[in-house]
């Protein structure tokens, strides 16, 4: 790997799984990471941070909130890149306003205010995702192809009570204006469904999703996802920051799997393991499409596997206890 001694980024949110990821990929290239958390005392949130190769010699915390302006100025200061991960994802909540729409809309805002004010920042990138380019009443099919092109429909979003697309949508709108407008490079990823092994001691919402399938669940979902490794997605954030002529945004996709398929997989893998046979429901299968991968490809990109990334998570979960059923 290449050797970046000397400069000196920021990750927000870097507690979270793919900021994790992104903060030991950084140290091992010899970059001094200031990554904010929201609170470095609490070493249940953090300390898998601080045992991180480097993080002696090269990791500084800080506490900062994604709601208070300002809260990031001394933070980014000083920093060439900024890599803004912190955003809630979540799939179950009561105040989307509160809970996923706020703290990514305004949280962005405020995070790119704190870079403009910086004039050492040079690039932004930004944690988006896939659902930014899927909700738009184009329809997706096997032979339709998603690329950086499409952009969700906030309206639509907001018409289907898709809060979770709303509020990223929304957020990486307000980057996209507000960095353009202040002269600072802005690169986005937009990364599919993400799994893989976790660094963070907590279960997060992605692999949550292969729990509740390897967990005893009755039923799959009628859904058809994009998904990625979380090394190949914390890889593109680096690279989209190190190549010069990195811009834009990237779809980062392996494949697109149904659940079905995904429960197949799953039963091929582990079966002395109770993996749900039914649908959640009776109607047909939602059809799979397809995610361009040139862009990403241009990143360096070379893509783990779908069938090793779902082993990888599955192994995770086992090491954390987390898997009733072995």
């Amino acid at each position: 790997m290449s050797s970046m001694n000397g400069k000196v980024v920021c990750v927000t949110g870097a507690s979270g799984f793919i900021a994790s990821w992104i903060v030991k990929f950084l140290l091992q290239r010899g970059y001094t990471v200031k990554a904010t958390v929201r609170d470095p005392n609490n070493l249940n949130k953090v300390e898998h941070l601080l045992k991180l190769e480097g993080a002696k010699e090269r990791l500084q915390l800080f506490k900062a909130d994604l709601l208070e302006e300002g809260s990031f100025d001394s933070v980014v200061e000083g920093c060439d890149g900024v890599f803004h991960t912190a955003s809630p994802v979540k799939f179950t909540f009561k105040d989307p306003q509160a809970e996923l729409v706020d703290p990514a809309v305004k949280g962005t805002l405020n995070v790119v205010k704190s870079c403009a004010k910086s004039p050492s920042v040079k690039k932004v990138v930004l944690t988006s995702s896939i659902a930014t380019l899927l909700y738009n009443r184009k329809p997706r099919t096997p032979d339709v192809v998603v690329d950086e092109t499409w952009f969700t429909n906030p309206e639509f979003c907001k018409e289907s009570e898709m809060w979770y697309a709303f509020g990223k949508t929304t957020a990486e709108n307000v980057a996209r204006k507000f960095l353009s407008e202040n002269n600072i490079e802005l690169v986005v990823i937009n990364q599919a469904l993400t799994i893989g092994p976790l660094l963070q001691p907590e279960l997060n919402a992605s692999a949550s999703i292969i729990l509740n399938l390897v967990n005893g669940s009755e039923t799959f979902p009628n859904a058809s996802f994009g998904w990625i490794n979380v090394k190949d997605v914390a890889n593109a954030h680096i690279q989209a920051y190190e190549i010069d002529s990195a811009s834009g945004r990237y779809c980062i996709a392996e494949r697109v799997v149904h659940f079905s398929q995904v429960t197949k997989i799953l039963r091929e893998m582990y079966p002395t393991m109770k993996i749900p046979y039914k649908c959640a429901d009776d109607k047909p299968y939602e059809p799979t499409f397809q995610v361009s991968k040139e862009r990403a490809k241009s990143l360096g990109i070379e893509f783990i596997p779908f069938e090793v990334s779902l082993k990888e998570t599955v192994e995770s979960l086992k090491e954390k206890k987390l898997i009733k059923f072995c």
